[in-house]
């Protein structure tokens, strides 16, 4: 067994290398409409709960919420999607702007901005509506939209795919950014934050980032023990060619694939888990600033690591400010890093 030496100070000493540090994130931008309140009794007209609601809050999700992230720990997102034309629209740009994020969007009339409702009472989520439209981008849409991603990931070594399934990742929009690459002759490191039905799309791509679920998916086997996870990620590796692979394992930490060959365990910082919710925009947002500003790939991944512990102890997505994850270095135990091959 080989161990990763982790010299704490000088990783909360990379935090601020992140300041300032520029990443493109490309994908479905959504609304986080979230009614809190309290539940008491049970209704009268059916067998459900009656949540008295004191609180209606709106943050970004999807990709803004990826972009929210590396703004909240200093980087400077270029955001790049598709919207609507409605009063969501409206909203999602008004709520853009409050998080101070930079947005460019293709504006689609007639198609609605996406809009996940969540209804939380005592800290547990009881019930998410979603209101949506899933369909391809294509066309003149498609052209406008790699025109902004061209824009906006000009002076960006990093860029984000972040695929919540809405429309914007399809195998047209992976060509066009496989072209847009060539014809300007450097080569980004793309970071994709998958869905699992487009797990074909991400050929040669920098670094997936899926959970153990999206992992077990996207390789047809179980991810539930050790040997399990080295031989999904090496299916994985054998059908994407991607360079490097990033698993999520929840409580276990994550795995890091440098190569289907040489592979890192990051167990888990988290004190407490009260809501998953964005924990996987968090690790993307932050492994790609990490990246952007210099820092080598494994310390990106533990930075990150630290990072996903914070957010998962509140409950919504969350963001992690820099002083709060030098604080998380600083009192928190030194991962164990373990080199699993």
């Amino acid at each position: 067994m080989v161990n990763y030496s982790i010299d704490g100070a000088a990783l909360s000493a990379q935090v601020a290398r992140l300041a300032g540090a520029r990443v493109c994130v490309v994908g479905d931008v959504m609304i986080d409409e979230y009614l809190v309140g309290d539940a008491q009794r049970i209704s009268p007209e059916a067998p459900v709960p009656v949540i008295s609601v004191s609180e209606d809050r709106h943050l970004v999700g999807g990709a803004g919420n990826v972009a929210k992230n590396i703004r909240t720990l200093g980087g400077v997102p270029r955001l790049v999607s598709v919207c609507g034309n409605g009063a969501r629209s409206a909203l999602l740009r008004r709520v853009l702007r409050d998080e101070g994020v930079d947005a460019e969007f293709v504006e689609i009339p007639g198609r609605p901005t996406t809009l996940k409702t969540r209804v939380i009472a005592r800290q547990q989520q009881m019930l998410r509506i979603d209101r949506e439209e899933t369909s391809p981008i294509g066309g003149q849409h498609l052209a406008d939209l790699l025109r902004l991603v061209d824009a906006a990931s000009a002076d960006c070594s990093v860029v984000i795919v972040s695929d919540y399934g809405k429309g914007v990742v399809t195998r047209e929009f992976m060509d066009g950014l496989e072209t847009l690459w060539a014809q300007r002759g450097t080569r980004p490191a793309v970071l994709v934050d998958p869905k699992t039905p487009n797990f074909h799309l991400y050929r040669n791509v920098f670094m997936p980032t899926p959970n153990a679920k999206e992992t077990s998916e996207g390789a047809h086997l179980p991810t539930g023990t050790r040997e399990e996870i080295l031989a999904a990620g090496r299916a994985i590796f054998d059908t994407l060619h991607c360079r490097h692979l990033l698993t999520t394992l929840g409580p276990k930490g994550m795995a890091l694939f440098e190569a289907a060959d040489k592979v890192w365990h990051i167990p888990t910082t988290a004190r407490s888990v009260f809501d998953v919710t964005g924990a996987g925009d968090t690790v993307i947002a932050t492994v790609a600033l990490a990246l952007a500003a210099g820092v080598d790939l494994l310390e990106s991944c533990v930075l990150a690591n630290y990072a996903a512990g914070i957010v998962v102890g509140q409950v919504g997505a969350a963001s992690v400010l820099p002083d709060e994850l030098r604080e998380a270095i600083a009192t928190l135990p030194v991962p164990h890093v373990d080199r699993w091959v």
